[in-house]
């Protein structure tokens, strides 16, 4: 696990040339297919040397769930190990990363007069002011999602008016009736000074545009069936790219934005990652292959069998 630009896919890759593992991708992005350098998406001289499960899996046009992703991970991971492998588990979404390990807890089905309540009432009052009312009723979601992410805000407010309890109260109520079948050894990827993945970051972003994310997000729209709201559209960097290519931003504000999205994920993805219960961290030492295999080689030793 670790924040973007953090360099898990290098630790991931250098571990399945060391180990008997296979890699399940955990990122919310890279599912979706024609979405390869905004995403960060391994290149194909890298899936040689480690190939990825469950990337490339989805269209953009789908809105691809937590509940999907369980479903599929759980069977790739037991396919992994009927061939005798284990399965490494890269990547930086909490939300896929919670399902998989706690499970989902029933909520309510979306309800689409509810949700096109809130969006009059968003378009009229702006998510910011609709986020504060998350805010009130269902603090400790308000608190893992950005003002700025209508799709989260629409989805808890939903819960609240049709289950009349708090989203993450619901979750919470789940988490104790599932068990994972598999020990866990968690490692985080990340640099110690938040200086340094910063820089990683802007210079990522900068790559990306070199390497034609533009052109990548003009052939997307030329499909014909994405818009904005879509999930895959509102991934960080590609929000922000659309924005450019409708003419909300000009160019240097759309890289400057881009960033700082980014920055700003990474921030939630470490602020989950410190609060996330049993986890090895590796910073960057000299070597993080090495602390890697030591830390593996103690949680072998020591993880006591789920359950």
């Amino acid at each position: 696990m670790g924040p973007t630009a953090a360099r898990k896919t290098e630790l991931a890759v250098q571990l399945v040339e060391r180990l008997p593992c296979e890699i399940v991708s955990v990122d919310s992005a890279m599912i979706y297919r024609g979405m390869d350098i905004g995403t960060a998406k391994p290149g194909p001289e890298v899936l040689a040397r480690a190939p990825h499960r469950l990337v490339d899996i989805a269209e953009p046009s789908e809105a691809y769930s937590a509940a999907r992703f369980r479903e599929d991970a759980l069977r790739e991971m037991a396919a992994i190990v009927a061939a005798g492998r284990i399965p490494l588990l890269v990547g930086g979404t909490r939300l896929y990363f919670h399902a998989l390990q706690h499970g989902l807890s029933v909520l309510p089905q979306a309800d689409a007069a509810v949700r096109a309540r809130l969006d009059e009432e968003a378009r009229a009052l702006g998510w910011e002011a609709l986020h504060r009312r998350l805010a009130e009723v269902d603090p400790v979601t308000a608190a893992q999602v950005h003002p700025n992410d209508p799709q989260r805000i629409q989805r808890a407010l939903e819960v609240w008016v049709l289950a009349g309890q708090p989203m993450s109260a619901l979750l919470a109520a789940g988490e104790a009736r599932v068990v994972l079948p598999y020990r866990l050894v968690k490692l985080v990827r990340a640099p110690r000074e938040r200086a340094v993945l910063h820089a990683r970051i802007a210079t990522r972003f900068e790559a990306m545009l070199a390497a034609g994310f533009e052109d990548e997000v003009r052939g997307l729209l030329e499909r014909g069936d994405l818009t904005p709201e879509l999930p895959a559209m509102r991934c960080v960097g590609y929000r922000q790219m659309l924005k450019y290519l409708d003419g909300d931003y000009n160019y240097e504000e759309m890289v400057q934005r881009g960033i700082a999205a980014t920055r700003q994920l990474a921030r939630r993805q470490l602020t989950w990652l410190r609060a996330e219960s049993s986890c090895e961290w590796i910073f960057d030492e000299a070597d993080p292959l090495a602390t890697a295999l030591t830390m593996i080689e103690r949680g072998r030793r020591n993880a006591a069998p789920a359950g």
